[in-house]
């Protein structure tokens, strides 16, 4: 009597450990790589695509020197925007946002060998 109590308490541990939840999620808290309709979809926080016709991936935000972008279309970027602390300097002009070419670079504007 005693095997079979432990035996059913040993498959009630391994069901609860198996159907325990885990920290990645269907529709948020996504990895790089996963297809994602928006940014908030993404633990890193961005949502790219590379040209409008292809799917968009989490990705990392852009690293000091990296390309960068400020603002996103419908919360999915073509250049991811900087790490905190980092700022993108970027074409600020209507022709950029219009064209899609209002892209920069990340830099740190603490940093006076970087400042701009």
């Amino acid at each position: 009597m005693v095997l079979p109590l432990r035996l059913l308490l040993a498959a009630l541990l391994i069901a609860l450990a198996l159907g325990a939840p885990s920290e990645r999620g269907l529709i948020f808290n996504l990895d790089t790589g996963e297809l994602c309709l928006q940014s908030a979809q993404c633990k890193s926080g961005c949502c790219q695509r590379d040209s409008g016709l292809s799917l968009a991936r989490c990705t990392p935000k852009a690293a000091e020197t990296q390309d960068c972008s400020r603002k996103s279309l419908y919360g999915v970027y073509y250049k991811c925007p900087c790490e905190s602390g980092l700022t993108c300097d970027a074409d600020r002009s209507i022709v950029g946002s219009i064209t899609n070419t209002d892209f920069g670079i990340c830099y740190d504007k603490n940093d006076p060998t970087t400042l701009r």
